[in-house]
């Protein structure tokens, strides 16, 4: 497994205009958000409690955030929970109005996420690496903590890692 570094300088080789990251600090969770609505429909009891696909596939993305970096997998355990509670709210209104909130945030995201990636004049990270889109929520959360001051020396690296890739360097 790559390490945090490594995969977030991946990421950020792709995403150094600042407003592409604007409309990412947007569309990443409005999609996470969007997934976990029709996640929140198929579920389970076990012990007597629902577990649904959207907590599954939540504690399984979060795992791997936490083996990353505790403190950014915490993070963004907050925020992901958050997500699975909205998308579950969303889920409950029914069919109809959950399949459009789904249409809507999905493509709002995603069109939010294109046109960000117009003004950095590069494709999306995704088209060359899938396993891009589980780097971009940890990747957004990092970035927002990079600027309180957290892990000064593991910015710095990834920026520097980041412009070689960009540049064609080797990583």
């Amino acid at each position: 497994m790559k390490s945090l570094e490594q995969q977030m300088a991946i990421y950020a080789a792709y995403h150094q205009d600042a407003r592409n990251k604007a409309t990412h600090f947007i569309g990443v969770p409005v999609i996470i958000l969007s997934l976990f609505i029709p996640l929140a429909w198929p579920r389970i009891e076990l012990g007597g409690m629902p577990l649904t696909a959207a907590m599954l596939s939540a504690a399984i993305v979060l795992a791997y955030y936490l083996v990353l970096d505790l403190f950014l997998g915490i993070a963004m355990a907050v925020l992901t929970l958050a997500l699975v509670w909205l998308g579950h709210q969303i889920a409950a209104l029914g069919a109809g109005p959950a399949w459009a909130w789904f249409g809507a945030l999905f493509a709002g995201g995603w069109i939010l996420q294109l046109v960000g990636h117009g003004f950095e004049g590069r494709r999306p990270a995704l088209a060359d690496n899938l396993f891009q889109i589980f780097v971009a929520p940890i990747f957004l959360c990092a970035e927002i903590f990079f600027a309180l001051g957290y892990k000064p020396g593991l910015h710095q690296a990834v920026q520097e890692r980041a412009l070689r890739l960009r540049s064609g360097a080797a990583a």
